[in-house]
């Protein structure tokens, strides 16, 4: 085993990158950590753990890792992983003062969650506001057919936010859809300072920027944000010091601002757990992944082998 995991590493690290995407998987009572090479798309290490890891499961599997950059002769500048506490000590001790990037997917997720959760709470204030009607049909008395307009109207605005919830947090919105924005943030205009807020963090990751020129965004943003204390929980989420951490990209072009190199590798191993196997045993995760590396390995030669097939067919 050891033989050949490091055969596969004399070829993967042939062309290593310098920069690492590192994640953890959970299946059962069972971990895989997992280290690839963003550039190359490839996996690099692996390890199968039989309880949830802790921090120094984490630096024994980086300093490993580590040993075998630095006996071919590389150097790790950048690594980038989830916002999970139980990195940025072993990624010090381990790889020494490199540049860690903390995954812009994951930091993006917790604040739309955070505006959709404000957007839910409204709803539900809203909901609380409906006059209290009889059961059965509205009366005729003109007092009981202004009840029953003013619950319906207010039935019919909590179910277009629900509706047009996706418009808060999308990135990109065609011209009818700001049309559709506008008209429901118009009686509402601090709906429409949300909107505007989620467009404030989306620029805040533009490449085009500088990492301290997003910090100073950053810092603008976080004063805004204070002056409406209903969006308490996504203050809480832009006051996080791994917002700044998920900025730490826009000084490296090479540094990858998400984990999604190794979350790919996640995704076929979920795939494949679904379709090829359903007894978890330690072992068995293992072979599973080291049948991985050898697909990974013969990749290329198979490709070829296709390709040669497919032009000589008659």
């Amino acid at each position: 085993m050891r033989q050949a995991e490091g055969e596969y590493l004399d070829e993967a690290l042939a062309a290593f990158c310098g920069y690492l995407a590192v994640d953890e998987l959970y299946d059962g009572p069972f971990c895989v950590l997992s280290a690839v090479d963003p550039h190359q798309q490839r996996r690099l290490l692996y390890e199968v753990l039989d309880h949830d890891p802790t921090q120094v499961d984490i630096l024994w599997f980086l300093a490993r890792l580590h040993d075998h950059i630095r006996q071919r002769g590389h150097a790790v500048a950048g690594i980038t992983t989830d916002a999970s506490p139980l990195y940025p000590v072993p990624i010090r001790l381990a790889l020494g003062p490199i540049l860690h990037q903390v995954c812009e997917f994951h930091i993006k997720k917790e604040l739309l969650k955070a505006v959709l959760r404000i957007l839910a709470r409204h709803r539900k204030r809203l909901a609380e506001q409906k006059p209290q009607l009889p059961r059965g049909r509205p009366g005729k008395g003109k007092k009981a057919r202004r009840l029953h307009q003013q619950a319906q109207e207010i039935q019919q605005r909590i179910a277009e936010l629900f509706e047009h919830r996706h418009l808060f947090v999308r990135h990109h919105l065609g011209s009818a859809q700001r049309l559709v924005l506008r008209r429901l943030t118009r009686s509402e205009p601090w709906l429409r300072v949300l909107r505007e807020i989620v467009d404030e963090v989306y620029r805040l990751f533009d490449r085009r920027c500088r990492t301290q020129t997003a910090v100073t965004k950053l810092a603008r943003l976080r004063r805004r944000v204070r002056r409406y204390p209903s969006l308490g929980k996504l203050l809480d989420k832009l006051n996080s010091p791994n917002l700044e951490k998920a900025l730490t990209f826009l000084d490296d072009e090479r540094l990858q601002a998400t984990s999604n190199a190794v979350e790919r590798g996640n995704r076929r191993y979920r795939k494949m757990q679904k379709a090829v196997y359903r007894v978890r045993k330690q072992e068995t995760l293992r072979g599973r992944l080291a049948l991985d590396l050898q697909r990974e390995r013969r990749e290329r030669e198979r490709e070829d082998t296709l390709a040669t097939l497919h032009q000589s067919r008659p």
